[in-house]
């Protein structure tokens, strides 16, 4: 029994340790690190097969002997070999443990050779032809088991006399067998696992990266409002669009109609992320070229919601408000599909230009939409904004609210819309005092001068 005892502490202490390593080469990939295992197999193999004779001599020089054998976790070697590097892992390995184990000498050293020679051979064509299966703990328990067993058998039959190899087979098999058995599944467990998370670090990742690119993209689609954006002394244009992900669904845009016509649009998807983005910039160019093809802009919108519905299988929408300014006369037509009502400053005062709003874009079709019109003088502005900015939190879950958004706007002299947009931006980062942002913030600002 004490015998048992201390076999039991020895291997599982040993088990312990190669558990440890293998887990550490498994969570930092050393092997793959070194050479792609797909396009340099053989090579990939022997290493595989050498790190595993390395786990098959520690077990050797860590083994418990009695009466003249070596018994120890060497076997976990050639199985890890195998299932990493197939027949060729699995025979390498198996050679490194086994010749090891033959210098140690002993009654059953030329047995242990044999029966670890083959365990690497086995566990490498199982894992060829059957890989799915190794990988499944279970099924590992299962398989390592039968190795082990076989390890027992090619004892019983190449050790003699018979009744020695039988006396030592009797006492150590319960936990030969369960000791390698158990920890060859824990291994393959930690390692199945840590490749696991690591194809999802590398996922996510690419999908990171993809993300940063639909950025760029997204980006790339609105105009570049700087500088003497339009080209026209008659207007003074701002612009920022702030995703609350690396791509959202708002959107903005500014061209012309005319010569003396320019149109501005601002527009917020349902939803948020890459379905999001599509969405709008569908959205986004079936809006320009209606609004540029179609002279009455209440028609334009029309057509545009009647294109985007017939091939809206997502079931999104797009809230939208877009005027064209004359740049001749300072009139402002526009058309509000379920948007936030700008803010105005005409004549020196801010309020915001309400109005009965028309249906969202993308909710049904036929919907016919009412064209409104303002008179804008010299001086007077026009601020368009998604409802990120006006339902911005603070820490207390407050919102910022049209008053404090309207506040922004009490002294515009000598104020340019790009002085404008800063001012909004940090009054809503002072109001959010660091507070996650949930939606997409997006504003258009245009000055008639």
């Amino acid at each position: 029994m004490n015998d048992m005892n201390l076999l039991f502490s020895k291997m599982v202490g040993t088990l312990a340790v190669v558990l440890l390593i293998a887990g550490f080469i498994g969570g930092s990939d050393i092997i793959s690190k070194w050479m792609d295992r797909q396009q340099n197999r053989r090579k990939y193999a022997i290493l595989a097969g050498i790190v595993g004779g390395l786990f098959g001599i520690y077990g050797n020089i860590s083994g418990f002997e009695l009466n003249g054998a070596v018994i120890s976790v060497r076997d976990i070697g050639p199985m890890l070999a195998g299932f990493l590097g197939g027949p060729v892992g699995g025979i390498i390995a198996g050679l490194l443990a086994g010749l090891h184990r033959l210098m140690l000498g002993g009654i059953t050293a030329k047995a242990c050779v044999v029966a670890t020679c083959c365990i690497g051979i086995m566990c490498g064509v199982i894992s060829k032809f059957k890989h799915d299966v190794v990988v499944k703990p279970y099924w590992a328990l299962l398989i390592s088991a039968v190795m082990e067993t076989f390890h027992l058998g090619v004892v019983l039959i190449m050790v003699k006399p018979f009744e020695t190899a039988f006396g030592i087979v009797r006492q150590i098999a319960v936990p030969f067998v369960a000791v390698n058995a158990l920890g060859f599944a824990m291994m393959i467990a930690i390692m199945s696992y840590t490749e696991r998370q690591r194809n999802m670090a590398i996922e996510r990742s690419r999908l990171q990266s993809e993300l940063e690119v639909a950025n760029v993209i997204q980006h790339s689609l609105l105009p570049d409002i700087s500088g003497t954006y339009p080209g026209r002394a008659e207007v003074d244009v701002s612009a920022c669009m702030e995703a609350a992900k690396e791509v959202g669904g708002d959107f903005y845009d500014v061209f012309f109609v005319e010569k003396d016509k320019i149109a501005f649009v601002i527009g917020d998807v349902s939803g948020k992320g890459v379905p999001a983005a599509l969405f709008m910039a569908s959205s986004k160019i079936t809006l320009q070229n209606c609004i540029r093809d179609i002279p009455e802009l209440s028609s334009a919108v029309e057509t545009a919601n009647n294109s985007i519905c017939a091939r809206n299988e997502a079931d999104m929408f797009v809230t939208l408000w877009v005027g064209v300014l004359d740049l001749k006369s300072g009139e402002l037509t526009y058309v509000n599909a379920g948007h936030n009502p700008p803010v105005t400053v005409i004549g020196g005062k801010a309020d915001y230009l309400r109005s009965k709003s028309g249906l969202v874009l993308g909710g049904m079709e036929g919907v016919r939409y009412k064209e409104h019109s303002v008179s804008l003088g010299k001086g007077d502005i026009v601020c368009l904004y998604t409802d990120g900015i006006t339902e911005a939190n603070n820490p207390n879950t407050e919102l910022y609210g049209e008053e404090r958004l309207l506040s922004c706007f009490e002294d515009t002299r000598g104020a340019g819309a790009v002085q404008l947009v800063e001012r909004i931006k940090n009054s809503v980062d002072s109001f959010a005092a660091g507070s996650s942002q949930f939606d997409d913030m997006t504003m258009l600002c245009f000055r008639f001068i």
